[in-house]
């Protein structure tokens, strides 16, 4: 049950408790962070200091989001890391996953039903209603930070209705969450 508990301690303070000190955006926001990690950074046990992060809380249960990336360099690695709440990492998208390419990608909740948009190169399942979405974005040195924030001004998240230019479906309801305590 750890894995769980801790994935939940993460989102909690990254997209429910506004004054966790860590709280970063809303779910289905996708935020840069053009900077690297430090120690002051708490709520990832062991974050990396050479590959700058972006990242979204995802709430996939009105409907799935897409992600688009650019096209990036091929000698910059990037990644795109899909973990539901049970820690599974269930989809990559990035220079080792999928190549350095443009493309749109979509991420779907357990009980999303439709088919594959035209315009999406792969459909990533998650097992939960609520996951992670992280980037990195290499870093070369520290001269280099304004190349990676132009990537990563191109990584794009939107709900599937907009991405289809189409009438938004009804949200879910407003979850209660239970107020997380290390």
């Amino acid at each position: 049950g750890l894995p769980i508990v801790m994935s939940y301690g993460v989102m909690y303070e990254y997209a429910v408790d506004k004054s966790s000190g860590q709280y970063k955006a809303p779910f289905n926001t996708l935020v840069n962070e053009a900077r690297v990690y430090t120690y002051e950074d708490t709520a990832v046990v062991t974050p990396n200091s050479d590959t700058p992060y972006s990242f979204a809380w995802l709430d996939l249960r009105a409907e799935p989001i897409v992600f688009s990336v650019p096209a990036v360099d091929p000698k910059r690695y990037y990644s795109l890391q899909l973990i539901d709440l049970n820690t599974y990492n269930f989809g990559y998208v990035g220079s080792r996953a999928t190549g350095s390419d443009a493309g749109s990608y979509l991420v779907a909740g357990p009980r999303w039903t439709g088919a594959t948009p035209a315009g999406i190169k792969k459909v990533f399942r998650s097992t939960s209603d609520f996951c992670l979405a992280l980037f990195r974005t290499q870093l070369f040195d520290p001269a280099d930070i304004e190349a990676v924030k132009k990537v990563q001004a191109g990584y794009k998240a939107q709900p599937l209705s907009s991405f289809l230019n189409r009438p938004a479906p009804s949200p879910a309801s407003a979850p209660s969450f239970p107020k997380f305590e290390k």
